[in-house]
């Protein structure tokens, strides 16, 4: 018999993971995070490395091909070495190579869609140096570019995918930060590019580059009129930050002490609607100039604006694609998928396999291990095994009891769709208050995530879109408002999540909550907390768990409350 091909890709990037193919499907992968517990980790590869190995029960003898992707390092990634040691060496039997960053992104696109052919659009924050890209040959370059001194750094990619070959179409680049003044604002890496700026609006509201998630939910918050001039200039194609706009408005950046973010709440929700607002207009252009380049119905979006879910739903309802593919791992995170894919399908000319749509490549907990750590914590713990562990966990949910849902592997991206999520019935009109200040312990603003049954969408939402990945914004309608108040944004928008599959445990639950309480629909937000990575294992589940104010913890079919 032939031995199995295993693909490993690996991210060095922040928000760091790894991804191990097995003949050119995925057999595991996972980010770092969730094994260090460290948000957004990233650069060392050995964790996450080790752990795809072992998931497979397999050595690196076993592997074929190594494919890593960093930021903005290429030649001086050492197989040995990179912010730490790694588990491999100059000796390996395989070879390993080294790809550019948003090539990595839109690998990972092309990889996990479910098209034969189509368009790829990457746009983030800052991809790799221009002379550190594999992808220049037969791609448009702006005449900006190299124009003055300096290094300069990719902002969005465009290609096209022939169901074989990736070919690039158009590359922008933005000229890196060198110009920095004391006191002003500025962009994290680049000078102009979407994700910059959006990161610059985080770092400025909630002093942190890295909440940008947070800024999308804050904006509905704020007023439209309060800022009319232009953040972003959009001509011939490109999109440039109006730096003199950007320093004459950004000039009171949040501060713990000398001014408290919840004291002056509606100037930054009035910041954060700007930047939104902005952002959208920027995108809208994009999106419509690189389609006339190169007019195809079926596109793939990759990058960290691409988890932008506000703005994913306006591209696709105005700009008119017939299919439209949003990589969930949109971030840093998904590079690992990117480099497994290009391993399998570029370098080794293997046959693509298309995937099957799911995003849960975590390890399965088995009963062993899971009896094992509740017998650490028995202290503290009862549980009981249900026969129907749906109609139990139902049952509960319409007690009003706040539910941590455990099951199988673990999703891999930012969102919990069902494997790793905490639950709740949407029709508690204290519900989000309670979740968010006694068991996430984050800012009160927050909004809460719907899962629907996707044969049901359209009961509930207006536009009734598929958004399987929560990577998309739909309205509630009118009748539903004050009937599920606990998932409703402040502008009745829900970040909603459709599930479909009916194989799946979430399915399976919502179906029968649907029995019980005569609608289909849950609160679902992530198990974890402000600040912590999503939970991996049985252990941080439990642990969480007792020090927080849910109510009730399942894990497999396991009920599970404390003493």
């Amino acid at each position: 018999m032939n031995k199995p091909v295993y693909v490993l890709g690996t991210g060095l990037s922040h928000d760091g993971s790894a991804c191990l193919l097995k003949d050119g499907v995925i057999h595991v992968a996972i980010e770092k995070e969730r094994i260090s517990r460290i948000k957004h980790d990233g650069g060392n590869d050995s964790l996450a490395v080790q752990y795809c190995l072992d998931a497979a029960g397999i050595t690196l003898n076993d592997l074929s091909l190594v494919v890593q992707c960093a930021n903005f390092e290429k030649d001086e990634i050492r197989p040995d070495r990179y912010k730490g040691p790694r588990l491999f060496s100059s000796s390996n039997s395989f070879p390993i190579v080294t790809i550019s960053h948003h090539l990595a992104h839109a690998w990972s696109a092309v990889g996990t869609c479910p098209f034969d052919q189509c368009n790829v659009l990457v746009i983030d924050g800052c991809g790799s140096f221009y002379h550190q890209c594999d992808d220049l040959a037969g791609a448009i370059i702006p005449t900006h570019v190299n124009s003055e001194p300096g290094l300069y750094g990719e902002k969005d990619s465009f290609y096209f995918f022939d169901g074989k070959d990736l070919q690039p179409l158009y590359k922008d680049f933005s000229i890196i930060n060198y110009r920095q003044q004391a006191g002003q604002v500025y962009l994290p890496t680049s000078n102009h590019s979407i994700g910059g700026l959006y990161s610059m609006a985080s770092q400025y509201c909630f002093g942190d580059f890295d909440d940008a998630g947070k800024l999308m939910g804050l904006a509905p918050y704020g007023q439209k009129a309060v800022y009319q001039e232009e953040l972003l200039l959009l001509k011939d194609g490109h999109v440039w930050v109006d730096e003199a706009v950007m320093h004459r408005y950004f000039t009171n950046p949040a501060d713990p002490v000398t001014r408290p973010f919840h004291e002056h709440f509606q100037y930054y929700a009035d910041i954060a609607r700007w930047v939104q607002d902005e952002a959208e207009r920027a995108l809208h252009y994009i999106f419509n100039h690189r389609h006339e380049l190169h007019p195809f119905p079926k596109l793939c979006y990759a990058g960290g604006v691409a988890l932008n879910a506000v703005a994913n739903s306006k591209i696709f309802r105005q700009t008119g694609f017939e299919q439209f593919y949003i990589e969930p791992a949109a971030g840093d995170n998904g590079l690992a998928l990117g480099c497994a894919f290009f391993g399998w399908i570029s370098y080794l000319k293997q046959e693509r396999k298309i995937h099957d749509g799911n995003t849960c490549f975590g390890i399965t907990y088995g009963s062993d291990s899971i009896e094992q750590t509740l017998e650490s914590f028995k202290e503290n713990l009862h549980y009981q095994e249900e026969e129907n562990i749906y109609a139990a966990t139902a049952d509960l949910l319409l007690q009003g009891k706040t539910v941590g849902w455990f099951q199988e592997g673990c999703e891999f991206g930012p969102r919990a769709l069902g494997r790793r999520s905490i639950l709740a019935d949407p029709r508690n009109k204290d519900i989000q208050n309670h979740i968010n200040s006694r068991i996430k312990f984050r800012e009160d603003f927050r909004p809460f995530a719907p899962a629907v049954l996707e044969e049901d969408k359209d009961l509930y939402f207006q536009y009734g879109l598929s958004s399987p990945y929560m990577i998309l914004v739909d309205q509630i309608k009118d009748e539903w408002k004050e009937i599920m108040p606990g998932i409703v944004h402040v502008d009745g928008s829900c970040r909603v999540q459709t599930v479909a599959d009916k194989k799946e445990p979430f399915y399976q639950l919502l179906e029968e909550w649907k029995r019980q309480s005569g609608i289909s629909v849950l609160l679902n937000t992530s198990f974890n907390k402000k600040g912590m990575p999503i939970v991996e294992t049985p252990g941080e589940a439990i642990s969480f768990f007792l020090h927080c104010s849910l109510d009730v913890l399942v894990i497999g079919n396991l009920i599970i409350t404390k003493s």
